[in-house]
């Protein structure tokens, strides 16, 4: 069936990526950035893929923003069916390091941003009583990483927003929560991940520096292990939950993914299980879905 989707962060890497395979599938979509000036690289991949976008403005970090574009969807179609909130941004480096206005930044962004899309879409999909949020997190929500504490907190809350909410809205009105969780990505992201880190200060000569250094060289081998995947496996692995029946309320999109967080899935791989044994024990209810 087709479907009415709204995507955040779509500029470039995971967001294009699934923009373009939504539109092949013939979805009419609604790609969102927070500067649309920046829109040629997400034109071109249209053109070349022969689909067609509807671009939006939308900044996860302002809610009038968000606001504004879900409701120039809502007029135009009555409905959101899909929401994909991938926009987000990378941080490596410690705690004692970071400056708190860049842990805020952090959080407005991966976390925040993603609380800002679902209070603006929810009360029409409840009306509804049909739709599909969709949250992009990481393995990094599932695991702590060295220098990534920032990041995977963020994450981490994402993923307990993702189970709370799934625990209750989906029962009740029909409302589908997943968290998907990708391990590494080789796209604009990881670019602006270094980008990040150079404009704050770049590798600082601390103590920190030796551990760092270990984390960075180690990257290479991450890599030659599988943990980054393209944009577009991962978009795949996106496309196969927004049309799957049973839905997942967590899913990892590589093997490296699966290995690496099996420790805390192995025994609830998509999460339905905890998620009815906390309908059960909160709710007395029993998950039918």
């Amino acid at each position: 069936m087709k479907k009415v989707i709204l995507i955040t962060g779509t500029s470039t890497g995971l967001g294009l990526a699934i923009a373009v395979q939504a539109a092949q599938a013939g979805h009419t979509v609604y790609a969102t950035m927070r500067n649309i000036e920046k829109r040629g690289t997400l034109d071109e991949a249209a053109r070349n893929a022969g689909v067609s976008l509807d671009l939006l403005q939308l900044d996860v970090r302002d809610s009038a923003s968000v606001l504004l574009a879900v409701e120039a969807v809502i007029t135009r179609h009555g409905r959101v069916d899909v929401l994909i909130n991938n926009a987000g941004v990378g941080y490596v480096r410690s705690l004692e390091q970071a400056d708190e206005t860049e842990i805020q930044s952090i959080l407005d962004i991966n976390y925040m941003g993603v609380v800002r899309c679902i209070k603006a879409v929810i009360p029409h999909m409840r009306q509804a009583r049909a739709g599909h949020i969709v949250n992009i997190t990481s393995v990094g929500g599932l695991v702590g990483q060295p220098f990534n504490e920032i990041y995977c907190g963020a994450k981490f809350a994402v993923e307990g927003l993702t189970e709370s909410m799934a625990s209750y809205i989906t029962p009740a009105f029909g409302i589908r929560f997943t968290a998907v969780e990708p391990g590494g990505i080789a796209s604009e992201f990881a670019n602006s991940v270094r980008a990040n880190m150079e404009a704050s200060g770049g590798l600082l000569d601390d103590e920190y520096l030796p551990i760092l250094q270990k984390y960075v060289a180690g990257a290479q081998t991450r890599r030659d292990d599988g943990a980054f995947q393209t944009a577009d496996d991962v978009a795949q692995v996106v496309m196969q939950v927004i049309t799957t029946k049973k839905t997942p309320v967590r899913i990892r999109t590589s093997d490296w993914a699966e290995e690496f967080a099996g420790l805390k899935t192995g025994l609830d791989p998509d999460g339905n299980k905890l998620r009815r044994l906390v309908m059960e024990r909160f709710l007395d209810e029993t998950a039918t879905d």
